[in-house]
């Protein structure tokens, strides 16, 4: 039941941290977006998100921060067996199985149901 409850409050954290960031600024989402996914990969790169990952689970994984510190350690990764092509395949082997779902599952949420454009 912990695990519930810590990915709840951390990935909680990360969207209210989101959602203030909108609500406050003048940042578009998008470059909130972006923003997050490089504080992943930045935090991925030096081995800080892994202790974020340890306490929230799920939690710290799914948000986008999440998506950059698996691009980080997967690039690190390949760029310790491959060497400087690793990192230009690193991120895309990390990262394809996430990729590869949410496009099946957008797709096939698209073919259900009547997808309408905003007004």
């Amino acid at each position: 039941m912990m695990d519930y409850l810590s990915a709840f409050i951390i990935g909680g954290m990360i969207c209210v941290i989101a959602q203030i960031l909108m609500d406050k600024t003048t940042l578009t989402p998008a470059r909130i977006l972006v923003s997050f996914v490089t504080i992943g990969v930045i935090l991925g790169a030096f081995g800080l998100y892994d202790k974020l990952i340890d306490i929230g689970k799920a939690g710290a994984t799914i948000p986008l921060p999440g998506f950059g510190n698996t691009l980080a350690v997967s690039v690190k990764k390949e760029v310790d067996e491959l060497g400087l092509i690793g990192a230009f395949t690193g991120g895309i082997k990390g990262a394809a199985g996430g990729i590869t779902a949410a496009i099946v599952f957008g797709y096939s949420m698209a073919l259900i149901f009547n997808p309408k454009t905003k007004e």
